[in-house]
């Protein structure tokens, strides 16, 4: 069982920035795929980006690609959501998960999830 913990989120007006937290348990973290999904009001779940195992492959959704960096530290367990030049569309709850070797786009790819941060961002 992998432990999910994310942080970080907030109320920032547009334009500003927030860095995301998640911290995984497990001794094996460097072997996870770690993934950011968001689900805002009365809409699904959706990806926003992941990093592989050894952080040199990233992935984003187009609507975030240019604004956002995930990033990882592997002897703190923690994976990293950078969000700069946000907007009210970005407002959502953020979640982080994990999965195995490969990083995917995929929710349904993905085994174990914090209970997610929310993210609010004022026009």
């Amino acid at each position: 069982q992998v432990q999910v913990v994310e942080s970080g989120g907030g109320l920032v007006q547009a334009g500003g920035s927030l860095r995301l937290s998640c911290a995984a348990s497990g001794r094996t973290f460097s072997s996870y795929a770690m993934g950011w999904f968001r689900q805002g009001p009365r809409k699904e779940r959706e990806f926003v980006a992941a990093i592989s195992p050894s952080g040199d492959n990233t992935y984003y959704a187009d609507s975030v690609k240019g604004r956002f960096t995930i990033s990882r530290d592997n002897a703190k367990n923690t994976v990293y959501l950078q969000m700069n030049s946000l907007k009210p569309e970005d407002t959502a709850v953020y979640y982080c998960a994990v999965r195995g070797l490969i990083a995917t786009m995929n929710v349904n790819d993905y085994h174990y999830w914090g209970q997610g941060t929310q993210v609010t961002v004022s026009s």
